[in-house]
Parts: C-alpha cells; structure tokens; sequence
C-alpha cells in the first residue's frame, strides 16, 4: 500500500536528518525535526511518538517502498546513515522500474508523431535520457504498428484543437472518386482511426448527413471564426461503430445477420481475435466452424473477408455471398489475363 502524505513528510524529514552529519541525531531530536515538518506542511500540531518514529525507520529500511536505507545507531544512542552518500531520494532504479519504465516510452513514443501530442515530446525525450542513464543496455520489447509517412497527419492538431474548442473549419477535400477538390465548412465531432489511417468525423455546414472524411484526402484545412458550431447532440460514437467495422456507416441499413464457413485450419485464429464483438459460432464441423455476424456490411467487412481467401466462406445473406463471389472471380481473372500475357511473352522469346 503506497504511503499517505504525512507519511511522506515524516520519511523526507528523516531522510534529511540522517544526512546531516553535522548532529548527531537521537530519536527523540527526529521526533522533534518531524513534529515541526509536519506542523509546517500540515498545520498539525500534535507531536510524533516514539513508536511512530521507530515503524518509520524500520520501512525506510525494508524494501517495501524500495529504499532499503542503511539506518544504522551509533553507540546504541545515535541515528544516520551507514552510507554518507544514501538518501532516499537518489535510490537507483530497480530492474523491474526501468521495465514498466521502458514500456511506458514504447508507449508515449507512439504520439511523437502526432502533433497534437506535441507537449509529450519534452517527457517523452526526457524518460528516454533517464532510462538510458539507469542503464544504457537496455532495448525495447513492444513493437507497434505504426506506419511514419501516411499523409494527413499534420492536420491532426487542427482538428483536434477544432473540437476541442467547438470550431468550424474550412477545408479543401478530394475523395479517391471524385474528379476534382471541393471546398467548404465543417464540423468535427470527433477523430477516429483504423488500421493507421486517421478520419474526422462530422456535418457538413448546412447539410445534415454525418461524413468520414480521411486525413490522407485533404489538402487545405484551417479553423475560421463562425459565429456558431454545430454541436453533437444525437450521436454517441461508441454506439455509432456498434454495428460495423471500420468506419463505414450506412444510417439506412439495420445489422443483419450474416454467416461464414471457416475451415479447420483459420478457426483457432478467427476464434481468438473475432472480426467483431458479436461473432458467435453456430456450428462445428470436423472441416471448420460456421460463425454468425450481427453486422451492416459494408466496404472494410468485405476488404476483411478478402483477406482470408479460400480460407473462408460466406454462406448469406445472399447479396454479401453474391458480392464476395464477384470479387474473387475478378481477381482470378486479373491472373488468368496476365498468364496469359506470360505466356505469349516466353513464346516469343
């Protein structure tokens, strides 16, 4: 159990005490130093016990708080420190501190590139510089999917700061299918990312439909000084990516039910990290494993699906096992046609 504040007063004042050699220190004059710390940090009056003093130094010099102090008494009357050097508060890291140490930077690493993260960059560097002190060897273990160059990443701040304040932006934003940029006025709600790429989700200025715009697809974005902001006071996002995965929201649709065949040998792995929280497995088979879904389909379930090839298979609903037919039938085509064009190549050579 960590130490309360008065017990900390009362283990820095005899902390302090001990160090000065210049005294020679009886339990009593301890008691004494504490009393008056106390007094002046807490505004208690009441003096210390004996018997207080006495648990104090016999934690100070147990490992329970780590200090392993090396009080020692002097002519059976005198209390300091067998070491002059000691004091509690420049006991070197443990091992197992520099550990949870070193995740801790693996883990605030990860936002360094993010600049609305920015004001961690300083404790970031700084838990590094000491972790490298304590112990120079030391390497990480945790390795993050992270990926440096995606686009986009500098507007995060932005947006970030837009919501946070309640401000509208102007940005300049082109899909992947649209012809050319447009133009206008919107209203994040809220930051959301998925698989690395990040998206800002909101309203349009005048239009009412909520929109996922990806970072990577925006070319100019600054926030401008509107009069109002449209506030969210209809969508809660953890209920909004109930129903699907990824970021892809259809508000028309209704979660259906959609079951896939997965063969003996991909089981254990959709089994252990499901596709989504509501997966349940229906049937076993001596092949596989038949699992139903209670999802809106939509473009990143059917990119999932694709992933695993001709380990799995949709068994309905008709129209999501008809889509994922076409799909796979287009991509053994694509390798037919380029065979083919090997094959009249090495003909001609």
């Amino acid at each position: 159990m960590p130490p309360n504040r008065n017990a900390l007063i009362r283990y820095k004042t005899i902390d302090k005490c001990l160090k000065n050699r210049l005294r020679k220190w009886t339990l009593e004059s301890i008691m004494d130093s504490v009393s008056e710390a106390l007094y002046e940090y807490e505004g208690t009056g009441k003096d210390i016990s004996r018997r207080t003093i006495q648990a104090d130094i016999q934690m100070m010099r147990s490992d329970m708080l780590g200090y392993n102090a090396p009080i020692i008494v002097v002519d059976r009357k005198y209390y300091t420190y067998e070491d002059p050097e000691y004091s509690i508060t420049n006991i070197p890291i443990s091992d197992h501190d520099l550990t949870q140490m070193n995740e801790a930077v693996d883990i605030l690493k990860q936002f360094k590139g993010f600049s609305h993260f920015s004001s961690l960059n300083d404790v970031v560097q700084k838990l590094e510089n000491h972790v490298y002190v304590a112990k120079n060897k030391t390497r990480s273990v945790i390795e993050f999917e992270k990926n440096d160059r995606l686009k986009g990443l500098e507007y995060l701040e932005t947006i970030y700061t837009a919501i946070i304040n309640s401000k509208a932006m102007s940005l300049t934003y082109q899909s992947f299918k649209a012809r050319e940029a447009s133009t206008f006025v919107f209203h994040a709600w809220w930051l959301k990312e998925f698989k690395n790429r990040w998206f800002a989700v909101g309203v349009k200025e005048k239009e009412g439909a909520l929109l996922n715009l990806a970072l990577d697809r925006i070319l100019e974005l600054k926030i401008v000084d509107k009069p109002y902001y449209i506030e969210n006071d209809k969508v809660q996002h953890d209920e909004f990516y109930k129903n699907v995965i990824g970021v892809t929201v259809n508000g028309k649709h209704r979660p259906s039910n959609i079951k896939i065949f997965i063969n003996a040998k991909t089981a254990p792995y959709v089994e252990t990290k499901p596709f989504h929280h509501s997966q349940e497995v229906v049937d076993r088979r001596d092949d596989g494993i038949v699992i139903n879904l209670k999802l809106i389909p939509n473009f990143e379930l059917e990119k999932e699906l694709l992933g695993h090839g001709e380990d799995i298979m949709v068994l309905s609903p008709p129209a999501l096992c008809k889509r994922i037919n076409g799909r796979l039938h287009a991509a053994v085509a694509n390798y037919r046609k380029r065979e083919g064009v090997s094959d009249q190549t090495d003909n001609n050579i």
